[in-house]
């Protein structure tokens, strides 16, 4: 068979693309750490092009995805996609990112981390960091069958046909169950973790029926009766996901940055990629083409037919992009450089097997690794091997290896600190679950750990391809969507380091990230629009065009803006913008209001008309009703951002009462089922408020005690009538922050006014309250009342 080259490159996600499918040979579907799912359809070809739309946006890591069919009652089928917030969504494909759900599955305890479809549509299986597999009724939208006895993680589930379900899981067992949750058989894998599973068509020629793969980089095929067939060996690390093709054989994605074709054991193919890690890999059944999901955000469509191949130019910077990526020395093992042969080994010598890696001596004392292609008959260039040592450029030894890192985590006071050994070539993700399962420490701190590596390692990542200067992560078409970049960073309360106590919170939230040039690319687009609609009234002049672009370039090259020409007359432009310019073009405007109540102390005393931001905002009509839910929420992320600064947060207390005001019109506005990035917004919103409340100094204070029991009340309100998750864990820690940190008074009412015993017990049993999270905080919360 011919070799399978570039499709098509979808770019626009701003994290690693953790999941794709490929329901059909016009649309693909993709899930990110940038907490969307993205749905991309083919808009023309040759060569293929596709554009995207926002099918879901969460608040959290979304990681698996999988496809129903199309039936009667959903004709267009449905999109399932989970995560970090251990809920399944269930969506039609038409619907936006803003409309309501289909379905919420509500069971899991902690992150769902895999999900598929029986072959007849009918029911649904999940896995989860929480050691259960669960198995759902389409339609039903209830756990049906919780699958028990693994004894960690569940990592893969496969629907391998109408009545039978199999699990890879942490505990390195391979289970078989039928629908009603009996265990048929189990099979000890290996001993490494089992990552990934595949049921293998009947075409395949070694007769196996699933395959497995597992963090020791090895392929195993089995048969339903557990007997091993044959094992695939060519990845040299972690294999994350696996996909079956038409023609019976297999894909495989790894951590080694490769995705490999297997035909029965043999390896066919190998396709590297400019990434660290490619995290999934999904074939589509009518056409045999297939899509990659990595590491660098983007994802990639590859085709054997010519007649779906990537322009000519497109496929040479792609190969361009391979061989110029940067391989982590650890990543290929110590090298000798002496012992390299030179660049004419790559002429006179052939490879022996496909992926077959070489590496190379070359004259200017560099290393590059090339990969033997069996199709053509040569050696391609991978990358350039580079020294991975992080910001000191020396090692440390730790049990018998070397690391870039081995830190030192406090976990208890008075007990010695955990070491925490890391190399930057590694995902901190991995890297934190290895952490906690050498220390037996609670899946609970996973966060914490990853956020703690992230941090203290920021600069040294090595091989992640940049986002190329003025690339438009919402899409080709320049649509703008606010807020799908901030959405992983806001994730979570941060914590400096990893301890069970979270209350009370002592740290401003506050939401910053963007993308500048797309913002202000689209800011003056509008304005050209209402200068040409003959709306010159509220439009901008050039000149003030100029200043709000160069005020937005000294946002993105600062974090805290000190005074210039440019800011002081910046900033009441942006008002203007914000409160003057049509409801439907204000996004922009408010977008970079948010960042600049963050970056600039004087922005809380900036005027357009005599209103400030506060006043402005508001009196703007942002939250009555019709409601635009994308303009509340980014209005409730400046009020929260402004708390970074001291003035802005003397603005934000002395504006309490508008600011509450302000939240119960857009929650009336909203309906029965607000939108839940409004909710979370809004919920930050009032953390940063009791964190100042509850501050020394202020703690002790009537007014403190006295906007204490307002919000108290508020967020009583929210806690009992909200399913989402995260809106619920930041109400709760906004709740015992204050019952914490503020006094008897509070304390009090709490208990006999607010029946907060009573809220805290609905949460519970309520689909969040399963979250172990939130049962940290509810306990947290119960100890302090």
């Amino acid at each position: 068979m011919p070799d399978f080259k570039l499709s098509a490159t979808l770019e626009g996600h701003g994290d690693d693309v953790r999941a794709v499918v490929f329901p059909n040979p016009n649309v693909v579907l993709s899930a990110s750490r940038d907490a969307t799912v993205r749905l991309w359809k083919l808009i023309s070809t040759p060569p293929p092009a596709y554009d995207y739309t926002v099918a879901a946006h969460g608040g959290a890591f979304i990681n698996s995805l999988a496809y129903v069919p199309p039936t009667s009652e959903f004709p267009e089928g449905l999109v399932l996609s989970a995560g970090q917030d251990a809920i399944i969504e269930a969506r039609q494909p038409g619907k936006g990112a803003e409309d309501n759900a289909d379905a919420m599955l509500l069971g899991h305890g902690h992150n769902v981390c895999a999900l598929d479809v029986s072959p007849d549509g009918k029911w649904v299986v999940s896995g989860s960091w929480d050691s259960t597999a669960r198995l759902w009724r389409v339609g039903k939208w209830e756990c049906d069958v919780v699958l028990e006895g693994h004894e960690a993680s569940v990592w893969a589930v496969l629907a391998y046909d109408e009545n039978t379900i199999i699990t890879g899981c942490a505990d390195k067992m391979i289970r078989i169950f039928n629908t009603s949750g009996t265990l048929l058989g189990s099979v000890q894998n290996s001993n490494d973790v089992v990552r990934a599973l595949c049921k293998l068509p009947a075409s395949n020629p070694t007769g196996a029926h699933f395959a497995s793969a597992s963090n020791d980089g090895i392929i195993r095929l089995y048969t339903l009766q557990g007997q091993l067939v044959a094992s695939l060996h060519g990845h040299e690390s972690f294999i994350y996901s696996l996909a079956a093709l038409p023609s019976g054989e297999l894909v495989s994605s790894s951590e080694d940055r490769t995705v490999k074709i297997w035909n029965g054991t043999q390896c066919v193919q190998t396709i590297t990629h400019p990434a660290i890690s490619v995290w999934s890999v999904a074939a589509c059944s009518e056409t045999g083409d297939i899509v990659t999901g990595a590491s660098d955000r983007i994802a990639r469509v590859f085709s054997r037919s010519p007649d779906r191949h990537a322009a000519p130019e497109a496929i040479q910077l792609f190969d361009q992009a391979v061989k110029e990526s940067a391989i982590p020395e650890q990543q290929v093992g110590k090298i000798n450089k002496e012992e390299l042969p030179g660049p004419e080994f790559l002429k006179e010598k052939s490879g022996t097997k496909e992926g077959q890696v070489q590496m190379i001596r070359e004259p200017g004392g560099t290393v590059s690794a090339h990969t033997w292609s069996s199709a053509t008959q040569e050696w391609i260039a991978i990358g350039m091997v580079v020294d991975s040592a992080g910001s000191s450029g020396r090692k440390t030894e730790y049990h018998g290896q070397d690391y870039d890192y081995v830190f030192d985590v406090d976990i208890e006071d008075g007990k010695p600190p955990l070491k925490l050994p890391y190399n930057v070539t590694q995902n901190p993700y991995e890297a934190a679950t290895k952490f906690i399962g050498d220390n037996e420490l609670p899946v609970t701190y996973l966060d914490q750990v990853a956020n703690f590596i992230t941090q203290n390692t920021q600069g040294a990542t090595i091989g992640q391809s940049q986002e190329p200067e003025g690339a438009d992560p919402w899409g080709s078409d320049r649509r703008y969507r606010p807020g799908d970049a901030s959405a992983a960073e806001e994730s979570q309360p941060p914590a400096p380091e990893p301890r069970p106590k979270v209350l009370p919170q002592k740290i401003y939230l506050s939401i910053r990230s963007a993308n500048l040039k797309v913002i202000t690319k689209k800011l003056q687009e509008l304005n050209t629009k209402l200068v040409s609609d003959g709306s010159k009234d509220v439009a901008l002049s050039p000149s003030e065009v100029e200043t709000v672009v160069a005020l937005c370039g000294q946002l993105e090259s600062s974090q805290q803006l000190q005074a210039s020409p440019e800011v002081e007359t910046g900033v009441p432009l942006i008002l203007k913008i914000v409160t003057t310019w049509p409801a439907a073009n204000r996004l922009p405007g408010l977008d970079i209001l948010r960042l600049l109540a963050a970056a600039a102390p004087f922005t809380a005393s900036a005027e357009y008309k005599d209103e400030n931001v506060v006043s402005g905002v508001i009196s703007s009509g942002v939250f009555e009703s019709p409601l635009n839910v994308n303009n509340a929420m980014l209005a409730m992320r400046t009020f929260a951002n402004l708390f970074e600064t001291t003035a802005g947060r003397d603005l934000a207390i002395s504006s309490f009462d508008q600011i509450l005001g302000g939240v119960k019109s857009a929650l009336a506005s909203s309906g029965e089922s607000p939108n839940r990035n409004l909710t979370i917004a809004i919920t930050t919103l009032y953390i940063n408020f009791a964190v100042y409340l509850t501050s020394e100094g202020r703690n002790q204070s009537p007014e403190a005690a006295e906007r204490g029991l307002i919000l108290l009340e508020e967020l009583t309100r929210i806690i009992a009538g909200e399913n989402d998750s995260e809106a619920v864990y930041r109400a709760l820690v906004a709740l015992g922050t204050l019952v914490t940190a503020l006094g008897e008074e509070v304390k009090s009412a709490a208990k006999e006014v607010y029946d907060v015993e009573g809220v805290l017990a609905r949460a519970e049993t309520s689909g969040p309250g399963k979250e172990p999270r939130i049962k940290g905080i509810i306990r947290e919360i119960r100890e302090a009342l």
